[in-house]
């Protein structure tokens, strides 16, 4: 509930007053009518929560407060099996199927058509409530860059592995050529020790020239 209570807290400092702080249209309401109003509806059982769809409490936001603590209490499967009894021609129900599936692991392009969905309806999603979409959705949104960053890591990750094994082979090639230029070197060297050591006069026709080391063709 401390994500609930934290919510809360925003819609407080936003300035928009919580439905159940109304007073009811049979006659005025005392303080601790309200506080019993509060302490009545946080206690709904997660079991009935959706049960309790009306005017007045789809435009409370305690009331998808507690749906979205509940929601977090159910496993994946349990959660896209409610959200199946739920349809989207309303904002009411397309909020209700994106809490509930927002935590049942689903897909990035689920995600996606649940924001999207749920844009249509922007318009008619009552006032009091829509602080508190506002914050669910930039929740998803926030999840949605969070794969998408995830993604181009992983490809810049992938990228530079290539590179890198690009530059290992080069580096191979570089160094087999090395070798080969060392050797010629080497070779030429000894031809002209040999050479310089020759005594004047001596018969040069008679002595063996060093083979020298060609590339191959």
């Amino acid at each position: 509930m401390d994500g609930c209570f934290q919510a809360l807290l925003v819609l407080r400092w936003r300035g928009v007053p919580p439905a159940f702080h109304r007073i009811p249209r049979e006659g005025t309401a005392a303080p601790g009518q309200a506080q019993h109003q509060v302490a009545d509806f946080v206690a709904v059982d997660c079991a009935d929560i959706w049960a309790h769809s009306s005017d007045a409490s789809d435009k409370n936001p305690l009331y998808w407060l507690r749906g979205i603590d509940c929601a977090d209490r159910l496993a994946p499967a349990q959660a896209r099996a409610e959200a199946k009894r739920h349809t989207d021609d309303s904002w009411q129900d397309a909020f209700r199927r994106g809490i509930l599936l927002a935590d049942a692991k689903i897909t990035p392009e689920e995600r996606r058509d649940l924001v999207a969905r749920l844009d249509t309806f922007s318009p008619q999603i009552a006032v009091q409530v829509r602080p508190l979409y506002q914050l669910w959705r930039d929740g998803q949104t926030r999840q949605l860059q969070l794969v998408e960053e995830r993604a181009r890591y992983a490809k810049l990750q992938q990228s530079s592995d290539s590179e890198l094994e690009t530059l290992r082979q080069q580096e191979l090639a570089l160094r087999e050529q090395l070798e080969l230029t060392t050797r010629k070197l080497e070779n030429l060297t000894d031809i002209e020790r040999q050479l310089s050591s020759r005594k004047p006069g001596g018969n040069f026709g008679s002595e063996k020239v060093p083979e020298v080391i060609h590339d191959d063709p």
